[in-house]
């Protein structure tokens, strides 16, 4: 057999598994209501309100998205520089680990603690980027 995926990469399909959660979980939040199956089915064209939670949501899965690119590009830039080790694989973990707690603390609405956690995965984005250039 080949060799041993380093837990790194395991991490990056875990936070890809997050992002699938996320949309999951937004897109069945987003229905209800005036957001009846036709116009989830159709085009959207018009607009309609979503519930506080599902706003939340939503919300937080536009703030996966634009960090979980950032994460990706950073991890597997130093894969390819084989500068993978301890630096990365704990802010890997932090990263992940945060952005599986955001999403949950934001959709109850805890304001503060979505914050601190938000910073922590930063926190985990930039011990990645700085392993790059060590």
């Amino acid at each position: 057999m080949g060799a041993s995926v380093p837990m790194e990469l395991k991490l990056l399909l875990a936070a890809v598994i997050i992002g699938l959660v996320q949309i999951v979980w937004a897109a069945a939040a987003g229905s209800g209501g005036e957001r009846d199956f036709a116009w989830l089915s159709g085009p959207r064209d018009d607009p309609r309100p979503v519930g506080t939670v599902a706003g939340r949501l939503d919300r937080a899965l536009k703030n996966f998205l634009e960090t979980f690119p950032l994460f990706a590009a950073a991890l597997l830039a130093c894969l390819a520089a084989g500068k993978l080790g301890s630096l990365t694989l704990y802010g890997s973990a932090l990263y992940v680990a945060a952005r599986a707690l955001y999403v949950p603390v934001y959709a109850a609405g805890i304001s503060m603690v979505r914050t601190l956690i938000w910073a922590a995965s930063l926190i985990g984005l930039i011990m990645v980027i700085v392993a790059f250039f060590q």
